[in-house]
């Protein structure tokens, strides 16, 4: 079994196996970080994204690669949004999306799905199942890491549909530590929903 899951391994770069290990680490402590709403997410999940962007250029998985660099731009708006304070309390504190956030979320996942597909299209890499999935995960992901920016409780939903389409399809791409740590985002990502959620029922 651990050699099935782990031969892809054997003809991989022992520094791109090392960077992998250290940005899944990174990704796991940045999602925890997320769960306890706790501002480090973004610090942490920066180290996580620079590397994956190299990591998947290298795959030339550009779906995902585009993914983690739009990570690496909104973690940074995310740590200032996050920093932000109103007579000493979080100016944008834990909450619901209204109905303008949910038009902006459905406009965004629109416009990254048609983009993916033009970057999948002009690389003429459109020519297998994953390459459709992974427009799909895109889409989710930047929806939801805009929403966590925002500090909107639907951002875990679109994180745990995201994470479990994930991990079969990086396995399949034969990142298997990644695939794992989906497996471990899909648990936190549970958690973190109903925590939030019930922080969010207190205030109410």
């Amino acid at each position: 079994m651990i050699e099935y899951l782990f031969a892809q391994y054997k003809d991989y770069p022992n520094y791109l196996i090392v960077l992998e290990l250290v940005a899944v680490l990174f990704g796991i402590i940045s999602v925890l970080f997320a769960r306890k709403n706790n501002i480090l997410v973004y610090p942490t999940g920066l180290i996580s994204t620079i590397l994956y962007v190299y990591i998947l250029f290298k795959f030339q998985l550009y779906g995902d690669l585009i993914i983690n660099g739009y990570y690496s731009i909104m973690s940074v708006l995310g740590w200032y949004l996050w920093s932000k304070t109103k007579d000493g309390e979080d100016e944008f504190p834990i909450s619901s999306i209204n109905r303008k956030e949910f038009i902006i979320s459905v406009l965004i996942f629109i416009i990254t799905l048609t983009f993916v597909a033009f970057v999948y299209h002009f690389f003429d890499k459109f020519t297998h199942w994953t390459a459709y999935v992974d427009a799909l995960t895109t889409g989710l992901f930047f929806v939801g890491m805009w929403l966590m920016a925002k500090r909107k409780i639907e951002n875990w939903i679109l994180w745990i549909i995201a994470d479990v389409i994930s991990v079969p399809l990086y396995f399949y791409k034969g990142l298997t530590f990644s695939s794992f740590q989906f497996i471990v985002f899909t648990i936190i990502a549970i958690l973190g929903y109903k925590e939030w959620k019930r922080f969010l029922q207190k205030t109410i």
